[in-house]
């Protein structure tokens, strides 16, 4: 019997949360990923770390993995700003390494500081050493009337000493400066980095599983696109928020982990879990109440009964 996800051609995978937690790997999910036989993406809004680097941590945990098999929101950023500005536009170029690697391979000319020249853009990312100079640079080139691309809005990064400001964070410091908005952001929860997933693997959306753990990231992504998703346990939503989900938020299906991946259709989990969860769903559509489905579900029960299974 077969697992039950094979219908779909390839897979795009989340990394922090799915694939490791900090530099340990989650359990199950070298061994899931290594058993695959079509082709999986790595997919991540961290845009300061470049694929060579991210590859060469997921090798380090056990996977077979090529740089050209990683897509970062950098990477996004410049496919994005390419269908905006030609080949050899100047762009200055915010955040780590990340950002001015993906440029320069899109072909832009990469500047890190506005002289006497134009700048057609600002391409702006996290990276821990940004400054306050960095920033008052991008905010002059915003004034100036640069495209203003941001390569993701997560507010908050976590790490190994608690909650850092993440790369939305420093754009909102743009914000006060000049007055609005980023004209585009391409990292996830928008569009533009699941799209040249696809447009890498020469899939449509619709033949490609979007694998995550967040669902205002991650899942939202996907169903903007049109993408099935599947949403596993092992990182940031839990199953109460799983099914307290609006639609807009909600996975095509939920997992404890990887594993299911290699797990026959008759003893995946995910597919029994799934279809109470949407049973759930269609109480919630139904009730007056938005709250009343979440008062007397057993969402420790569920969860016991996903997470003990073998």
């Amino acid at each position: 019997m077969t697992a039950p996800f094979e219908a779909y051609a390839a897979l795009i995978c989340d990394l922090d949360g799915v694939v490791y937690r900090g530099q340990a790997a989650v359990p199950h999910a070298v061994e899931a990923l290594s058993a695959q036989r079509r082709p999986v993406l790595y997919a991540t809004n961290n845009a300061a770390r470049t694929p060579d680097v991210v590859a060469a941590h997921l090798r380090e945990l056990g996977l077979a993995v090529e740089a050209s098999d990683v897509v970062n929101s950098s990477q996004a950023a410049a496919w994005l700003l390419a269908r905006h500005q030609p080949r050899g536009a100047g762009v200055l170029a915010v955040g780590g390494p990340g950002v001015g690697v993906a440029l320069r391979e899109a072909g832009f000319q990469v500047v890190e500081r506005i002289g006497t020249d134009r700048v057609d853009a600002v391409v702006q990312g996290y990276g821990p050493t940004v400054t306050a100079s960095d920033l008052a640079e991008a905010a002059y080139g915003v004034q100036g009337g640069a495209l203003w691309v941001a390569t993701n809005l997560d507010s908050t990064l976590p790490t190994d000493r608690g909650v850092a400001p993440g790369g939305g964070s420093l754009v909102d410091a743009v914000v006060n400066a000049v007055g609005r908005r980023p004209d585009l952001v391409a990292g996830k929860p928008e569009t533009p980095i699941y799209e040249l997933c696809a447009d890498r693997l020469a899939l449509p959306p619709q033949q490609v599983l979007a694998i995550g753990d967040r669902l205002e990231t991650d899942i939202a992504g996907a169903n903007s696109l049109g993408m099935d998703s599947l949403v596993v346990l092992t990182g940031v939503d839990d199953l109460s928020a799983i099914i307290g989900a609006p639609a807009a938020l909600r996975p095509t299906h939920v997992a404890r982990d990887l594993s299911c991946l290699m797990l026959p259709a008759a003893a995946a989990e995910c597919v029994r879990l799934t279809d109470e969860v949407k049973r759930q769903w269609a109480a919630v559509d139904r009730a007056s109440d938005p709250g009343a489905h979440l008062r007397g579900l057993d969402v420790d029960g569920l969860l016991r009964t996903v997470t003990s299974a073998e």
